[in-house]
């Protein structure tokens, strides 16, 4: 076990086929995984698991949920069989006491479809953190930042969704949208300042923001990553790109 400050990371999850496929963005995390110290746990917080109120999951064996349909059989078949850890809830259960333990989730491709390259042998307890609905970008980013004493406890804060996320607007192109490239680029400017209020509050931020952020579900785990990070930490940016014209697949690793 490791006593050691852990990186946070926020990752551009974008199709579950990069769980699988041998592509740019798989490789990008399968060097993260590499480059970091290997994380007693990891607490995942997905796009893909909305809840009233504030869950997290206690399974020991959680399940692999394949939430999506109309992909390849070969991508129902993964299974990324990591524990949990009772540990681990207890522990984010005395940080958010209000937090409700749910046994019947478990890892969503938001989760496993990033971990599943990051790290392969599946060897690492995972514990997910849901989204409540009912808490607005604030309340988001200030349970992030409760969450900061983790880090040092060797818990990897895993944020996982998409910067620009606007299915509604997304086509068949490698490139992306001018709005969506210069919202990409706005919040990357504003991380590299740590003009956090900013990375917060997408109001006041015109057509571009309204646009990227969309439902908001993709950008709110950015905000956890955001909110365990310390203001004097490196920012480093990985997969600085914007595809299929409104999916950024911008990564950052806080520390």
């Amino acid at each position: 076990m490791i006593n050691e400050r852990i990186p946070a990371l926020f990752i551009g999850h974008g199709s579950p086929l990069n769980a699988i496929e041998e592509n740019e963005y798989n490789r990008t995390w399968h060097h993260i995984g590499k480059s970091i110290p290997t994380p007693n746990a990891i607490l995942s917080i997905s796009a893909h698991w909305q809840t009233k109120k504030i869950s997290i999951t206690g399974d020991q064996h959680p399940q692999t949920i394949h939430d999506f349909w109309g992909f390849p059989q070969e991508l129902f078949a993964v299974e990324y069989r990591a524990p949990g850890s009772v540990d681990l809830v207890e522990r984010v259960k005395q940080i958010l006491p209000e937090a409700e333990v749910d046994q019947k989730w478990g890892l969503d491709h938001g989760t496993w479809a990033v971990l599943n390259p990051m790290f392969p042998e599946a060897n690492i307890p995972v514990v997910q953190l849901s989204l409540a609905q009912s808490l607005g970008f604030e309340a988001h980013y200030a349970i992030g930042q409760a969450l900061r004493p983790l880090r040092d406890e060797g818990v990897l804060i895993l944020g996982s969704g998409n910067l620009v996320h606007n299915l509604r607007e997304a086509v068949f192109r490698d490139a992306g949208f001018d709005w969506a490239v210069e919202y990409d680029g706005m919040v990357k400017e504003w991380l590299m300042n740590r003009e956090n209020d900013k990375v917060i509050g997408i109001n006041g931020h015109g057509k571009a923001a309204m646009l990227s952020v969309n439902s908001g579900e993709h950008y709110i785990p950015l905000l956890y990553a955001l909110g365990v990070s310390d203001p004097d930490e490196p920012i480093q940016f990985f997969s600085e790109k914007v595809t299929l014209g409104s999916i950024s697949m911008r990564c950052v690793k806080f520390g």
